[in-house]
């Protein structure tokens, strides 16, 4: 069976996933809606020719040519778009963040009961071959039971995208919202607890400085240092800066307990090599009572690492998505529920940032 999938949303990240699922077997881009022209036609030629395209996404609902949708539109369209596509009976993947505010998040949460098909959104940093690696050796005892957990992202500044969307509170929720929504997404699941109480020191210095659009100046962050309390007495951190394009490590994340502390590190893209191949992820596991630390390069296929930013891990979000689909039973590994405390948090560290109090939750 061909599993037809349709996007709604079709730039930088759309891109990505229309590569991802031409790797994958038994998948096809069949539909892409999009109100940029030059996307749509992009999109087609990416995807491999015969897919049919819809300026509106309503058009491509009303078609009825897919068996999946895939939202990658803005982030501040997501609810409005979200509100419709629940009342189809097809599988949703929703690229993250869920909504640009809880308000709506719980919203959308409020109108998946009863509903059968699976929603699930697009947290791709948990299916990167080195954090999986992770996840697995603190699930399996490692480091006995977890206390701290630290996330280090060093990057580089938010890409262009279409209508410049991306440099804006109001359209994306904020960094802290946008961008990190991955992270704390993480917290959450690796220290098996919900957050309480978050502060953060945050600030835009450097990124789109002498950058105008319509006269309107960009106030995004661009640097953060933020903590996280977690209601079973552990916490976690998030050191992030988006002006350090280059670093050797993009993300290091760090999970501790008292056996051991693990690390994943996982490099930036391939443009930031020296020989443009991507370069291969570690993982490192320090043993407190052993003394002794151990070093482990995670190898990804290299056709999956080209198909994108992120590691390989849309791919193998991609995968595992489309087996909850085929297999017409379970619940997506990524619900909406995860979703709403990913932007919560996020909120949180932004009215943080804002008024240098820390929030409870």
């Amino acid at each position: 069976m061909t599993l037809r999938y349709g996007l709604i949303g079709s730039g930088m990240m759309g891109q990505e996933h229309i590569r991802n699922l031409n790797l994958l077997e038994g998948c096809e881009v069949t539909a892409i809606a999009d109100p940029d022209a030059n996307m749509r036609e992009l999109s087609v030629q990416t995807a491999g020719g015969s897919a049919r395209t819809f300026a509106n996404y309503k058009d491509l609902l009303s078609a009825q040519v897919c068996d999946a949708l895939v939202i990658v539109s803005p982030n501040d369209t997501h609810h409005a778009i979200l509100k419709d596509v629940m009342q189809t009976n097809l599988p949703i993947l929703c690229e993250k963040p869920m909504c640009t505010t809880s308000e709506h998040c719980r919203e959308i949460l409020a109108k998946s009961e009863g509903r059968h098909a699976p929603v699930w959104v697009a947290m791709e940093y948990r299916y990167m071959p080195p954090i999986q690696r992770l996840l697995s050796e603190v699930q399996s005892g490692t480091v006995g039971s977890p206390r701290m957990m630290a996330i280090r992202e060093h990057r580089f500044p938010f890409l262009e995208k279409v209508g410049d969307w991306n440099r804006f509170n109001a359209r994306t929720g904020g960094t802290l919202v946008e961008k990190c929504c991955h992270f704390w997404d993480l917290m959450r699941l690796v220290l098996q607890s919900d957050p309480v109480c978050v502060y953060a020191s945050a600030a835009a210095d450097v990124n789109h400085q002498t950058e105008r659009y319509d006269g309107q100046v960009p106030d995004i962050i661009d640097n953060a240092f933020v903590t996280v309390d977690f209601a079973n007495g552990t916490r976690a951190m998030l050191d992030l800066c988006m002006f350090a394009e280059g670093s050797y490590w993009q993300e290091e994340i760090s999970v501790t307990g008292p056996k051991a502390r693990v690390d994943a590190k996982v490099p930036g893209p391939a443009r930031f090599s020296n020989d443009g191949r991507e370069r291969a992820s570690e993982i490192v596991i320090s043993r407190r009572d052993a003394r002794e630390v151990t070093r482990e390069e995670v190898e990804v296929d290299e056709t999956v690492l080209a198909a994108g930013d992120h590691h390989g891990s849309t791919f193998f979000q991609h995968q595992h998505f489309r087996d909850l689909v085929l297999s017409g039973q379970g619940t997506p590994e990524v619900s909406l529920e995860d979703g709403l405390w990913s932007v919560l948090v996020g909120e949180a560290a932004e009215k943080s940032a804002r008024s240098g109090q820390s929030v409870q939750i």
